[in-house]
């Protein structure tokens, strides 16, 4: 969410004061989008759900970290979901150096999930699916930037190879109209987000800007993942200061 959103929201909400409906229209507008979206088939390389044991680690970057952690907080076998940055120092790791757009980080999730349950590859599936349009270079929606860019970091040798294999199987099938522009590269340290970025999304369900863009996600979720739907979500700790 770049620093625009202040004027966005108070857009919104004065035109809602008039209205009284301009937001239920953009809310539905972005469900509607979400829906459109091509559901994208299961991932033909993966890694077996009974083939590791313990915990596995995920980190994602599409757009803004406030719907992608709602996304992922909602999916069976997600352990925990923070939002965070990735890409860049260490020293530069606030949201607001990250949204100069020089920093080299990107807006990012990361995801502890218990592989017995749900896979990397089935993550990915989701990832594709309802959390980011992967078509989209450097932005996501109304958020412009590098910091919003789409970008997989995989975390070893197995992820690697299932994400490039995926993305090579999405673009051979023609899924999306238009090429895939999301990028893989090797992980780099993830920092975690300011406290009060943290599950913003589900304890702020009626900000404008969740209702628009990041609650039909959850939505699409639910309706295109039934199986793997958690309605109550896994929420990230209350505090992450003693993890920067």
């Amino acid at each position: 969410m770049s620093n625009r959103f202040p004027m966005l929201i108070a857009a919104a909400a004065a035109a809602a004061a008039l209205t009284g409906s301009v937001l239920v229209g953009i809310g539905h507008q972005g469900a509607r989008a979400a829906e459109l979206r091509s559901s994208a088939p299961p991932p033909a390389i993966d890694e077996p759900l009974a083939g590791t044991s313990g915990s596995e680690t995920a980190i994602l970057s599409g757009g803004c970290f406030w719907g992608m952690q709602l996304v992922f907080q909602h999916v069976k076998g997600v352990r925990e979901v923070l939002a965070g940055y990735t890409g860049g120092a260490a020293q530069t790791a606030t949201y607001e150096e990250v949204s100069s757009g020089t920093t080299g980080h990107a807006e990012s999730i990361k995801i502890v999930f218990d592989p017995h349950v749900v896979s990397y590859g089935a993550l990915l599936r989701i990832y594709f699916s309802v959390a980011t349009d992967p078509t989209q270079l450097d932005h996501q929606g109304p958020d412009e930037g590098t910091q919003y860019r789409g970008e997989i970091w995989p975390m070893n040798d197995t992820q690697r190879h299932i994400a490039e294999s995926y993305v090579r199987q999405l673009a051979a099938a023609h899924v999306f109209s238009a090429p895939i522009v999301t990028r893989i590269d090797n992980a780099r340290p993830f920092y975690p987000a300011e406290s009060y970025h943290q599950n913003f999304a589900t304890v702020h369900p009626y900000n404008p800007y969740i209702m628009a863009f990041d609650a039909p996600k959850a939505t699409a979720l639910a309706k295109t993942f039934p199986a793997l739907y958690l309605t109550h979500p896994t929420l990230a700790p209350a505090s992450v200061a003693s993890l920067r």
